[in-house]
């Protein structure tokens, strides 16, 4: 399991409510459209696949931040939600 952050951009209204509604069944929104989501390699590569339906890449930029154990220990939050809890089993 690890936490990744996925981030994403569209310009299209219809769009972004479809993918921002797809990420809200694998993880928490923590900012308009930044989600924080702890997945196994299963579901993340779920979550890709679904995801890849709903982008138009020569439109749409998403990106995936796997965070190691390493750098969850550096994250700095200022204000919003607390960083999503992530397992106690992450192999790095």
């Amino acid at each position: 399991m690890f936490l990744y952050v996925v981030t994403y951009d569209t310009p299209c209204d219809k769009c972004r409510k479809k993918i921002a509604d797809l990420l809200e069944g694998y993880g928490k929104r923590v900012q308009y459209s930044v989600f924080e989501c702890v997945l196994d390699k299963d579901k993340f590569e779920e979550l890709k696949l679904r995801l890849r339906k709903r982008v138009k890449p020569d439109e749409d930029s998403v990106r995936f931040y796997p965070l190691t154990s390493h750098a969850l220990d550096q994250v700095e939050i200022w204000g919003g939600p607390p960083l999503t809890a992530p397992p106690h089993s992450i192999v790095v």
